[in-house]
């Protein structure tokens, strides 16, 4: 056995977490053809390279089939139930920032905040008929924070594309999604709320509590810890 690492397989993500471990003495790079999802890993003695899509690595991560995992804290965040037992974060990586927010149509004067969102989707409901529409794909993640800031009488619709675009094709009021400059919001007339921010997500190192963890893959863990001046 060795100690199983995934990494995103392709873009930026992938991109930006190969020099951050080669800045630090492991080098991961692709082997073969852009279509063919093998690695190689050097400077690190047992380690193993999986390459997988971002939003795979956590699934891998809970069920034990990959030990360590570099993936947006969003997607270990809304995918894993009871994520902390499942996972545990070595470390933020300092890139891939972007935040899950609240936004809502521009000319909604009227809704600057939660409570105002609370208040919109009770008139919205009584005017209506029906439970105020806030279209996302971070489900687990939005309805755990409305909830805790008491909105209510709004329902989830999923989205898993072009979610700016729903509230103009009138197939939800609201949205919820990840933005990192804002300007597909602006350009498609929404507002963040001055209090919605749902979630700050940045690229980072997960240790898997559900691997087998033999003595081999513990003593590559520490090499790479000391690699990367992990504490834990």
């Amino acid at each position: 056995m060795s100690l199983k690492l995934g990494v995103p397989s392709k873009g930026r993500l992938m991109e930006k977490t190969f020099d951050w471990f080669a800045a630090r003495g492991i080098t991961l790079s692709r082997t073969g053809s852009d279509r063919e999802y093998a690695g190689a890993v050097e400077g690190a003695e047992g380690v193993e390279l999986v390459l997988l899509a971002a939003g795979e690595i956590p699934r891998e991560l809970a069920a034990g089939r990959i030990h360590l995992g570099v993936t947006g804290s969003d997607l270990v965040r809304e995918k894993l139930a009871a994520w902390e037992r499942q996972v545990g974060a070595l470390t933020r990586l300092g890139f891939g920032h972007a935040d899950l927010i609240i936004a809502v149509p521009r000319f909604w004067v009227d809704v600057e905040t939660l409570d105002d969102l609370d208040a919109a989707a009770a008139a919205f409901r009584a005017a209506h008929g029906h439970r105020l529409r806030i279209a996302t794909k971070y489900h687990r993640l939005v309805r755990d924070f409305l909830r805790e800031a008491g909105v209510a009488d709004y329902a989830l619709v999923d989205s898993q594309g072009a979610t700016e675009g729903t509230v103009k094709n009138e197939t939800a009021e609201a949205i919820a999604d990840i933005t990192s400059t804002g300007e597909t919001l602006r350009a498609n007339h929404l507002k963040i709320l001055s209090d919605g921010c749902v979630h700050r997500s940045e690229a980072t190192l997960f240790k898997s509590r559900n691997a087998a963890w033999g003595d081999r893959e513990v003593a590559a863990l520490e090499q790479v810890k000391r690699m990367l001046e992990l504490r834990d």
